[in-house]
């Protein structure tokens, strides 16, 4: 068992432009900040355009999805403004997307340009698994955030979670 929970979810090629991102297997709370992370230091070395490869993406939640839309609102405030596009995202993934809104904000690609994978082969390292409860809180707080931020409409689909975790955070 071991070795499956230390199998890499995020497998990149970060010397492309666009930076590719594969996910393998499920994207959640757990491995979002280490996608975070990885977008943000990219970001401050100067790369703005971003594909993420959702072929193989089991299941995905509402946290990845607030982690991807602050990417995407980071990309748009940069000089010139940069991009995240979402490819080979499949159905399911497809009516989470547009369910919160997220698809007015980043670029979902209908399969039209070719793009190549082989090259994500690199794991994201992911050093800050270990990651108090309060710093998890605060996380997933900024995500859901970011979804509300998107669409004002997200707000009341996650206003217990955010009301949870304010609370949460404000007690520490």
């Amino acid at each position: 068992m071991p070795e499956v929970a230390s199998k890499p979810v995020y497998l990149v090629d970060a010397y492309s432009d666009p930076v590719v991102v594969r996910i393998e297997g499920r994207a959640c709370f757990q491995n979002s900040v280490c996608l975070r992370d990885f977008i943000a230091e990219l970001l401050r070395q100067g790369k703005t355009r971003f594909v993420l490869d959702f072929q193989n993406c089991a299941s995905m939640d509402s946290t990845f999805l607030g982690v991807l839309a602050g990417a995407a609102l980071e990309l748009k405030k940069a000089k010139p403004p940069g991009s995240l596009v979402l490819a080979r995202v499949g159905q399911r993934n497809l009516e989470l997307i547009r369910n919160l809104g997220l698809h007015r904000l980043l670029i979902v690609d209908a399969g039209d340009k070719p793009l190549s994978f082989d090259k994500c082969d690199t794991p994201i390292p992911c050093t800050n698994q270990n990651h108090t409860e309060l710093e998890n809180a605060r996380l997933v707080l900024e995500a859901h955030e970011h979804l509300v931020a998107v669409d004002e409409a997200n707000r009341a689909k996650f206003q217990d979670v955010l009301a949870f975790l304010k609370n949460r955070v404000e007690q520490k």
